[in-house]
């Protein structure tokens, strides 16, 4: 049975129709720009409908709240997340593990810091609307797409699949975490993305070799 907190945070219901589609799609994205320009204190329902150019009563026939609202912007973020891992996985399979560890590397600081703002601004709330157990779902996905990348390696791993992938996670997760902390996530990207595909490049060619 969902908890009275649960149940708070979930959305009113699901679109069916491309023009309920396209509301919810533009009541998201306005609740981003809500977000960015005034923050999440600030930020109201009714501030996000006139955004979106929709009726509060509209609005609320999908979301019945705040904190339901900015639960879905991270859900949809964090899963735009998971899809490009899984994307890019599928593409690099059969490829040597260290262009594995760049494309998936590059992959997922695309998605997770996009223009560093929004990142951020996200990462803020999360913990605000049930953050870690959006995050701990995508996670998983994000788990299962590596270990089956790294199984098809023409350089073949000589350690656990499943613990290979779980400590580049971790160590993605780890980096663009602290990226998302610093003040221009945008500007040190570069920098950043290039000493962690060092790291995960030499920990799978140690893997690989042992």
């Amino acid at each position: 049975m969902p908890t009275p907190s649960s149940v708070l945070l979930e959305p009113r219901k699901t679109p069916v129709q491309a023009r309920s589609t396209a509301s919810v799609d533009a009541i998201l994205e306005a609740t981003i720009q809500v977000l960015l320009a005034i923050g999440k204190e600030r930020l109201t329902t009714a501030r996000v409908a006139r955004r979106a150019g929709v009726s509060i009563g509209t609005l609320y026939q999908y979301f019945p709240n705040k904190s339901s609202l900015l639960q879905a912007v991270l859900r949809r973020h964090l899963d735009c997340v998971a899809t490009a891992v899984e994307h890019v996985c599928q593409e690099q399979k059969g490829n040597a593990l260290a262009e594995m560890a760049t494309a998936l590397i590059e992959a997922f600081l695309e998605a997770k810091i996009g223009d560093g703002h929004a990142g951020a601004a996200l990462y803020a709330v999360s913990s605000d609307v049930d953050g870690a157990n959006i995050a701990k779902q995508m996670s998983a996905r994000i788990n299962e797409a590596i270990v089956e990348m790294l199984t098809t390696a023409c350089d073949p791993l000589k350690t656990d699949p499943s613990l290979a992938a779980s400590i580049l996670q971790g160590a993605i997760a780890g980096v663009s975490r602290r990226l998302l902390e610093s003040d221009d996530p945008k500007q040190q990207r570069n920098s950043v993305q290039r000493e962690l595909t060092i790291l995960a490049c030499s920990y799978l060619a140690a893997s690989s070799a042992r």
